[in-house]
């Protein structure tokens, strides 16, 4: 024994350092992972990696989606919000006018108990070299009538029915070529009559005839209807005098009248269905 640990001694002590050495290294790998594994893990790490960002990618796009719709719900809701609003604003307007419209035949009543009023709008004005015409969304079965007489909200004169369907009449405005309203003036008592005139019709006014050969008529009068005959009311403003001129032959007189309203303007207007003639 002695000799063989002389002989062969140093090479025992190297096997046992290197078999500590390999003891070592076993058991660190041991507490880790095996060898194996641990050389699959370096293999695979890359494309676990790689499947951690697809998966990622996807999760990413899945809630972006998820958002998306989300947000077109909440858009589209809003817009079904705002639409309300839009209809119920549109329909307070819608209030406000009638209200208005309401007062304002409450006024013309207080003012003229002796008429029947019957509001309307209107649905188009129409025109041509000859005629002026308007055009309201009430007739026959709200009790209008042709020659009913259509006023403004202050009751100024606008018109006549000149015809009459079922839900709609036509009016002929005040400055048509086909008017003659007995009239008088108001200030002096002098009856008179206004009447259409082409050459003024396209300048919105209308003639003053007959006037008395002492007339002392002055610009601004008003002239009014004067109920003569019962075809129309009485007391109702035709217009304001704007001059007075001499005929072409010189031998008589006119005035131009304008009238108080603005054709253009007219968005609801009041009709005269019945009241009081005066005798």
């Amino acid at each position: 024994m002695k000799k063989f640990f002389s002989k062969y001694g140093i090479w025992v002590l190297a096997a046992t350092v290197l078999l500590a050495v390999l003891l070592s290294v076993l058991s660190y790998f041991s507490a880790t992972s095996s060898i194996m594994r641990n050389a699959m893990g370096i293999v695979a790490s890359p494309f676990r990696a790689a499947a951690t960002g697809v998966t990622g990618w996807f999760e990413d796009k899945r809630h972006y989606y998820a958002d998306y719709n989300e947000l077109l719900a909440e858009n589209q809701k809003l817009r079904d919000e705002l639409a309300t609003l839009r209809a119920d604003e549109q329909q307070a307007e819608r209030d406000r006018e009638e209200n208005k419209l309401l007062r304002e035949l409450l006024g013309l009543r207080e003012q003229r108990r002796d008429f029947v009023f019957e509001s309307a709008k209107v649905l188009e004005h129409s025109g041509s070299n000859w005629t002026r015409t308007l055009t309201l969304n009430r007739g026959t079965n709200h009790g209008v009538a042709v020659n009913n007489v259509v006023v403004s909200s202050e009751g100024y004169m606008i018109g006549i029915v000149t015809e009459a369907g079922l839900n709609w009449c036509t009016v002929q405005e005040l400055v048509d070529t086909d008017t003659e309203i007995g009239a008088l003036v108001f200030r002096t008592g002098d009856v008179v009559i206004a009447e259409g005139d082409f050459a003024l019709m396209q300048k919105n006014k209308l003639k003053v005839t007959y006037l008395p050969a002492d007339t002392a008529l002055l610009v601004g009068d008003y002239i009014m209807t004067s109920g003569l005959g019962g075809y129309y009311p009485s007391n109702i403003a035709l217009g304001v005098v704007e001059r007075v001129e001499a005929d072409d032959n010189g031998l008589a007189q006119y005035a131009v009248l304008a009238p108080l309203v603005d054709y253009n303007a007219l968005t609801e207007v009041f009709i005269i269905k019945d009241y009081e003639i005066v005798e």
